[in-house]
C-alpha cells in the first residue's frame, strides 16, 4: 500500500516506524497509509528550516514574490489533480474542492504583494536632524498545524504569507487527508522555493508537541477544534512562542419575519449542508423570530431538502459528500439521536441515507431539526455535520442574546429587509464575522479571518493584514548624523520636542 511521506529539505522522507491508514470516505476503505513522524523526524524538519532561514530572510521581497507568482500558476495548472486528491481523502465534491482551492489561491495572490505589504513607516526630522522609521522583520522558523476539512485552503492561509514575509516554515497537516497538502508543497518547490524553506511533516500529537516545545520554533498557527486550540495556545505560550489558534464554532442565522424567505432558504441550504457541514463557518442553527417565520422556514426547508443529493466526490451533480471517518459519522448521528430524545422534532432525517454503490461510505444525509432549545446538548456543542437546527424565539433581542450567550463567536448572519435591524445587529452582536443576508461571511484574502470568544485564542486573526503582522516583528530605528565639528553636551532628562 502506498505510503504518504514527509517533505524535508526538498526531499520525500517515508519515516514509517509508525503509520496510519488513510480512508476514502465514500467507499469506507483504506486507500493508502501515511507515515507518522517521530520526534527525530520533526526535529530534522526544524533543523532544515533553521538552516535555510538566514539566506531566505535576506532574499529580496520581490524575488520571494516572483516565486509566489509561479506557484499560483502551477496551482491553477494542477487544479484538477489537487481537487481529485481532496475528493479521494476528504470526500468533498469536485465543485466544492475547486472552491476551496480557489480560496487558497487567493491567499497566494495576496502574498504576491509582499513588497508593498512589508513597507514600513518613515518620519523625517522627528527631532533636530533625527529621522525615525519602522520595518517589519521575519520571526525565523514558524509552524502551522492544519485540520482535515480544508487540506488545501487552510495551509495556504499560513505558509505562503509566512514564507513571503521571510520566514521558513514547518507544516503539520491533518493525517486524515495528507496527499493534496503534500502535493501543493511540492508545487511550491517546483516554483523555485529553495530547499528547507517549507517542510511538511505528517503525524499526530507526538509531532505537534515537538513543534510546540522546540525553542527553534518562534510562532505557531493552528486551526481545529476549541479544546485542541486551547491546548495549542496554552502550550505554545508557555514555551515562549507567538500563537494564533482558531477553534470551533456554533454559527447562528437569525431569520426575521420580514426576510425574503425563499432567498433565506436557498442560502441556508448551502451554508448548512455544503461540505457536509464540516466547516467552522457552517451555519448550524437558524434562529427564527416568531412562529410564523419559523413555520414558513421549516416548511420551505423541508421541501427544498428533498432534492439534495449526497454521494461520492466524483459525481459533480451531488451537493455534498460523506463525513471524514466512521467515528465522526456515528458522532453526528448521535447528536441527532440526542436532539430527538430531548424532545426536538426531526423534520428531515439523514441518519440512514441510501447511496447506491457506496453502501460502506461514511454518509450522513441532510437533516433538519425543529424545536431545539439552548438546554439541549445538540445545541450547545459543535456537531460538524450536515445538520441544521431551528430554535424559535419571540424577538430579535432574544435571538441576539442567544448568540451572545454562546461560548463560541465565530460567524453569524441575519436575514432581513430592515436596514435599521441589520445595522443594530452588526453593531451589537458579539461575533467576529458577521453577514447581512450572507450566510458564510468568510473574509476575502485581503481582509483577515477570525472569531471571538472561544473561537479564537490569540490577538491576531488569520491571513490578510493580521497575517502579515503575525509573521513579522516590528523594529523601529531612530538615527542622527551629527554635523562635522558640532558636539552636543550630555543630556540627563528624557528627550522631548517641547
Amino acid at each position: 500500500m502506498n505510503i504518504v511521506g514527509h517533505l524535508i529539505n526538498g526531499q520525500i522522507n517515508t519515516d514509517a516506524a509508525r503509520t496510519q491508514e488513510v480512508f476514502n470516505p465514500a467507499t469506507g476503505l483504506a486507500s493508502k497509509q501515511v507515515a507518522l513522524a517521530s520526534k527525530q523526524t520533526v526535529e530534522e524538519a526544524i533543523a532544515a528550516a533553521e538552516a535555510a532561514y538566514p539566506q531566505w530572510r535576506n532574499t529580496p521581497a520581490i524575488k520571494r514574490a516572483r516565486i509566489m507568482f509561479r506557484f499560483k500558476e502551477l496551482l491553477e495548472q494542477n487544479a484538477d489533480r489537487i481537487c481529485e486528491l481532496i475528493g479521494e481523502e476528504h470526500g468533498k465534491i469536485s465543485h466544492d474542492a475547486a472552491g476551496e482551492l480557489q480560496r487558497g489561491i487567493e491567499n497566494v495572490e495576496y502574498a504576491c504583494g509582499i513588497p508593498e505589504l512589508l513597507k514600513g513607516e518613515y518620519s523625517k526630522n522627528v527631532g533636530p536632524n533625527i529621522d525615525s522609521w519602522s520595518e517589519f522583520q521575519p520571526l525565523g522558523v514558524v509552524a502551522g498545524i492544519t485540520p482535515f476539512n480544508f487540506p488545501a485552503m487552510v495551509p495556504m492561509w499560513m505558509f505562503p504569507l509566512a514564507i513571503a514575509c521571510g520566514n521558513t516554515f514547518v507544516l503539520k497537516p491533518s493525517e486524515r487527508d495528507p496527499s493534496s497538502t503534500l502535493f501543493i508543497a511540492q508545487l511550491l518547490h517546483e516554483a523555485g522555493l529553495p530547499e528547507g524553506v517549507l517542510n511538511v511533516v505528517n503525524g499526530d500529537k507526538e509531532a505537534v508537541d515537538v513543534l510546540l516545545t522546540d525553542e527553534r520554533i518562534k510562532a505557531v498557527s493552528f486551526v481545529g477544534s476549541t479544546p485542541i486550540a486551547e491546548y495549542i495556545y496554552t502550550t505554545a505560550n508557555a514555551n515562549g512562542k507567538r500563537c494564533q489558534a482558531l477553534g470551533g464554532a456554533k454559527n447562528h442565522a437569525i431569520v426575521m419575519p420580514d426576510a425574503d424567505m425563499d432567498n433565506a432558504v436557498n442560502q441556508l441550504l448551502g451554508a448548512a449542508f455544503g461540505s457536509s457541514g464540516e466547516r467552522c463557518m457552517a451555519l448550524s442553527v437558524a434562529v427564527a423570530v416568531g412562529d410564523a417565520a419559523a413555520d414558513a422556514l421549516v416548511a420551505k426547508m423541508r421541501d427544498a431538502m428533498q432534492t439534495l443529493k449526497v454521494g461520492a466526490y466524483s459525481d459533480s451533480s451531488n451537493d455534498f459528500g460523506p463525513v471524514i471517518t466512521r467515528q465522526h459519522q456515528q458522532k453526528v448521528v448521535g447528536y441527532i439521536d440526542s436532539a430527538e430524545a430531548d424532545g426536538a422534532s426531526v423534520v428531515v432525517d439523514g441518519r440512514a441515507p441510501q447511496v447506491s454503490g457506496y453502501e460502506e461510505g461514511f454518509f450522513v444525509g441532510a437533516t433538519l431539526i425543529d424545536g431545539v432549545t439552548p438546554a439541549m446538548q445538540s445545541y450547545q456543542e459543535e456537531i460538524f455535520g450536515p445538520v441544521l437546527q431551528v430554535v424559535r424565539v419571540e424577538s430579535m433581542d432574544e435571538a441576539m442574546q442567544l448568540i451572545n450567550d454562546h461560548e463560541y463567536g465565530n460567524g453569524t448572519c441575519i436575514f432581513t429587509r430592515d436596514g435599521e435591524a441589520a445595522r443594530y445587529f452588526s453593531d451589537h452582536i458579539q461575533v467576529g464575522m458577521v453577514g447581512i443576508n450572507i450566510p458564510l461571511p468568510v473574509p476575502v484574502a485581503y481582509h483577515s479571518f477570525g472569531g471571538w470568544k472561544r473561537s479564537l485564542f490569540g490577538d491576531l486573526h488569520a491571513y490578510g493584514p493580521d497575517g502579515v503582522r503575525f509573521y513579522t516583528k516590528r523594529k523601529t530605528i531612530t538615527q542622527r548624523w551629527p554635523s562635522a565639528g558640532v558636539r552636543e553636551g550630555a543630556e540627563f532628562s528624557m528627550p522631548t520636542m517641547k
